[in-house]
């Protein structure tokens, strides 16, 4: 009999109109949309690709796979395999589940960025395969009869290893964050940071700030895309942390009677996941918890959007049939800014 009244209650309220919203006469039931976006995400599941830059050593592997929380991308087994003579990328795909929710992820590592004794254009092979997924949808969207779900490996967000130098920010950085920034989502950690002080990580990540600013080097999350004031707010704080002060573990110890992921050092047990030892969690947040979605969305909105008018005007393309069309010359040109 309590049941009712609440009921009631609950309908009142949702009758309620919000902000510059109009009055309705009675419940409605607007709100079950959610649960049929949720339902509906559960049974086609999500796909997300990400990538990770940076030279050798910092731990990309290790990270992503404590992101995830499983083995997702694999670690050098050799000398030759880690150092390769010049930038290679290698795309994993694996399938994830937690509570009923299935996610694609791929993985994208570039092995060989930054590890040579000349670096000149390094980062032309992974500017060129970030167009080519653009390229790929774009071939698949302009077809006639198209599929109904168009295959998205476009890359989602670009997660950019710095190393632990506590100094400026070296030209390769700037130059390829400066490139990068233009065609992909780019967030930029700060690897193996706790191999600095808690005072050399604070003043290096204001110089990181510095340097990007001075370089017009706009990260992820964009100001310009921020949709409204609870936007901006959470992602002001967000832009204040970031670069991210990362460590990666996949080993768990045990502290104070607890399993924790974390690095044994000599001065003890840093974990993973205390926000108070490291930025892991806020990268974590980012990525998965709070703007996974968000990623996607300014992946197709802006960057491929930019890419796809680009190359319609430059083509003046035509479509000929369901399989058929003008062809397109491979497009590896650096895009104008659109920010």
């Amino acid at each position: 009999m309590e049941e009712q009244p609440a009921q009631e209650q609950k309908q009142q309220d949702a009758a309620k109109p919000g902000p510059g919203g109009q009055e309705l006469f009675g419940y409605v039931g607007i709100e079950a949309v959610l649960d049929q976006i949720r339902i509906k995400t559960i049974k086609t599941g999500i796909e997300f690709n990400i990538m990770v830059v940076g030279q050798s050593g910092l731990g990309k592997s290790t990270m992503v796979n404590t992101l995830f929380k499983s083995k997702v991308s694999r670690k050098p087994l050799s000398y030759e395999d880690r150092i390769p003579k010049t930038v290679q990328l290698r795309s994993v795909t694996h399938a994830i589940e937690e509570k009923g929710v299935k996610m694609k992820l791929t993985v994208t590592d570039t092995p060989g960025f930054g590890d040579q004794i000349n670096n000149e254009n390094c980062w032309e092979p992974i500017i060129k395969y970030i167009n080519e997924q653009y390229e790929h949808y774009l071939r698949e969207e302009i077809l006639i009869n198209r599929k109904r779900r168009i295959p998205d490996t476009r890359i989602h967000g670009c997660v950019y290893f710095v190393p632990p130098t506590g100094h400026w920010l070296r030209p390769l950085d700037l130059e390829f964050m400066r490139r990068l920034s233009k065609i992909v989502n780019v967030v930029p950690v700060i690897a193996k940071a706790d191999t600095l002080t808690l005072e050399e990580r604070a003043e290096f990540k204001q110089r990181i700030k510095k340097d990007l600013k001075a370089h017009g080097i706009i990260v992820y999350p964009q100001e310009d895309f921020d949709e409204d004031p609870d936007d901006r707010l959470l992602n002001d704080k967000i832009r204040e942390k970031i670069p991210f002060a990362v460590v990666g573990a996949d080993k768990e110890h045990q502290v104070n009677g607890k399993k924790v992921l974390g690095r044994k050092t000599k001065w003890g047990i840093v974990e993973v996941e205390n926000s108070a030892h490291c930025e892991f969690p806020m990268l974590r947040d980012l990525l998965i918890r709070s703007h996974l979605q968000d990623l996607k969305d300014i992946t197709h909105n802006a960057h491929y959007e930019s890419y796809r008018t680009r190359r319609l005007n430059e083509s003046n393309m035509v479509g000929k049939s369901g399989t058929e069309w003008v062809p397109l010359s491979p497009f590896n040109g650096e895009p104008e800014s659109h920010l």
